[in-house]
């Protein structure tokens, strides 16, 4: 596989990927999944999306072929469903692209049967395992110098005592999100006291079971403090890089998604990402999410997604197509190495405007400060002039996405 330097930004890969002989299968077809469905289909890269749920990828014009399974739930079903559709639509050597954690897990445990009908970029279950688990991603980056959050690892709740000497507010989260988000909707929770606290963490500990609830420090300040490095990552090298800010998020408090993100250079994160991700021997695309922590001047390491994110398309925009990088190195073509034109704004629209419209009225956001970053949006999340249904198709959803998604 080769690397080409390149010194400006184009959205292009040198080669044409539409001779590559083969496809692109999304799992997923939400906001996420159809700007993997538009970087490989503008690529004239044949595209299957499999979801389990309402798609609108599945109204793009670059959606060669749709599936709908049942629930994409535990590995056996998950493994089941993308033999099947492979052997039915012959999709022999396709790239896989996961979108959602449980779906990185499964491949992850079961690429070596997988691998039989698919292109996996998805590494091994023992390089997995360390974004999967916060537990091991905080352990990991501890050992390399790179900040987390003061976090206590309790396994009931007699041992709340021990934290007494410390000051509220507190955050609770679990030590493997796939286990919480989906039966809370809710990323983390806020103690603003130790009884509320106590309630809280025998709440969570109810639905992820004893050992995974974790007790975290509430590093000040809202969703404007939080920071991204996004990559395409191979042999310790980043070969495609984006850092981002996180302007808005919704919720507030803990923002299940970014609905407002603008590029910038911020060297230091490069560098933890760098640490991190040649620590674990990873492979392939990847999202690490940090806080500035105005106390101590740190950026502190929150989470790591080993799969494409929400806001990946502005990528494409400022230079750095993540999505099609992946494609091209998979089919052994050479691939240029790109970073990111700073100043550049992604939003969601659909969930951006009740974000700013609530910061607006707990007075952490001015009217000013909005109509700016309209400005400065150049890459929608849904909408596009080229394939304009699914951005219709998601105004259609959008009581859907706000009851059962919670956007």
């Amino acid at each position: 596989m080769t690397v080409v330097e390149s010194s400006t930004a184009s959205s292009q890969q040198p080669v044409a990927l539409e001779k590559a002989g083969a496809g692109a299968v999304v799992i997923g077809g939400d906001y996420q999944g159809l700007g993997i469905v538009r970087s490989l289909g503008r690529h004239k890269v044949p595209v299957c999306v499999i979801d389990d749920a309402p798609a609108i990828s599945r109204f793009s014009r670059y959606c060669t072929h749709h599936v709908s399974c049942p629930a994409l739930i535990g590995n056996e079903t998950i493994v089941q469903s993308l033999v099947d559709v492979a052997q039915r639509l012959r999709l022999d050597g396709w790239v896989l692209y996961p979108t959602r954690e449980e779906l990185v897990a499964a491949i992850s445990q079961n690429r070596a049967d997988l691998s039989r009908f698919y292109r996996v970029p998805t590494p091994e279950w023992d390089v997995v395992k360390w974004a999967w688990d916060k537990r091991n991603t905080y352990q990991l980056a501890d050992r390399w110098g790179i900040p987390t959050p003061a976090t206590h690892y309790l396994t009931d709740s007699s041992q709340l005592s021990e934290l007494e000497q410390l000051t509220p507010p507190f955050v609770i989260k679990p030590a493997i999100k796939e286990h919480f988000i989906y039966a809370t909707k809710a990323k983390a929770w806020r103690a603003d006291s130790f009884a509320e606290l106590k309630v809280l963490f025998d709440k969570a500990a109810a639905v992820t079971g004893p050992g995974e609830v974790m007790i975290q420090e509430l590093i000040p300040g809202g969703g404007q403090h939080q920071y991204a490095c996004c990559v395409f990552f191979r042999e310790g090298d980043l070969i495609g890089r984006m850092v981002v800010r996180r302007r808005r998020q919704f919720p507030l408090q803990f923002g299940r998604s970014s609905t407002f993100v603008e590029t910038l250079d911020l060297p230091i994160l490069e560098d933890y990402a760098q640490r991190f991700l040649s620590a674990i021997g990873y492979y392939g695309l990847a999202e690490m999410e940090f806080k500035f922590d105005s106390r101590t001047g740190a950026y502190k390491l929150l989470d790591v997604n080993l799969r494409t994110w929400g806001y990946h398309t502005l990528g494409a925009r400022a230079g750095v197509d993540f999505s099609s990088m992946l494609f091209a190195d998979q089919l052994g073509l050479p691939v240029e190495r790109r970073q990111s034109r700073p100043g550049l704004g992604w939003m969601r629209f659909s969930t951006d405007l009740p974000a700013a419209v609530l910061g607006m009225a707990k007075g952490e956001l001015k009217i000013g400060q909005y109509l700016r970053s309209l400005l400065s949006c150049r890459q929608g999340a849904v909408f596009s002039w080229d394939d304009p249904i699914p951005g219709l198709a998601e105004l259609g959803m959008i009581p859907y996405l706000a009851v059962k998604k919670g956007f």
